[in-house]
């Protein structure tokens, strides 16, 4: 049976592009989220002290955001503390806690999957700090699967401000897709998608893998 030759054209190309993790279809690097917290002025003062500021030990990937040399203690209804959580900057209007679907089941708390700041509702959860203790009614979630875009990466990609997109992981030891996933385009932002420590090992993928969109 003869095969058509731009049937065979099109195959070898799907391979290659597999084969090289998508990149000849433009690719997008990862970043994996442990478990963080953000917190609000009120609350970095209750579980810190009066006055207290944030020590930031390194910047993160979006302008703006570091990792804090900071770290605390969360609580839930099971009992069973998290230590040594980081503390995220710069300071926020409110405090949240963000953890994987793991972290929840040794909590016992039931956080949404949620877009960052979105958390009225959500979980609550305690927070131990070496000054004081903060009980949040709401606050717990569990972070979207989303994708950072300045405004020109956005236009390149053809892809508007709170557009969900399909995403292909080629390069990880386990060829995963992931749905729904959320992008956000925005000036200060920098290329990465973030996606958290459940998600990276189900994936087999790592800080600095990449990623192809399927809109």
């Amino acid at each position: 049976m003869a095969l058509d030759k731009d049937y065979i054209a099109d195959v070898v190309k799907r391979v290659v592009a597999e084969y090289k993790g998508g990149a000849d279809e433009g690719t997008v690097p990862v970043g994996v989220s442990n478990r963080h917290i953000h917190l609000s002025r009120e609350d970095l003062e209750t579980l810190f002290g009066k006055g207290y500021e944030l020590t930031p030990c390194k910047d993160l990937s979006q302008p703006g955001q570091y990792a804090c040399k900071e770290c605390l203690t969360i609580v839930g209804p099971s009992l069973r503390p998290i230590e040594k959580v980081r503390v995220l900057g710069p300071v926020r209007k409110a405090s949240q806690v963000e953890i994987s679907r793991t972290d929840s089941f040794v909590l016992k708390v039931k956080p949404p999957v949620r877009e960052s700041g979105d958390i009225k509702g959500s979980a609550p959860v305690t927070i131990i700090g070496p000054k004081g203790i903060v009980e949040l009614k709401e606050g717990c979630i569990i972070a979207n699967r989303h994708i950072h875009m300045s405004e020109e990466e956005g236009a390149a990609f053809g892809i508007r401000d709170g557009e969900y997109v399909t995403v292909d992981v080629f390069g990880g030891e386990r060829k995963t897709t992931f749905y729904d996933v959320q992008v956000r385009v925005n000036k200060a932002f920098r290329l990465e998608m973030h996606v958290d420590t459940d998600d990276a090992n189900a994936a087999g993928i790592g800080n600095g893998a990449k990623v192809t969109i399927r809109k």
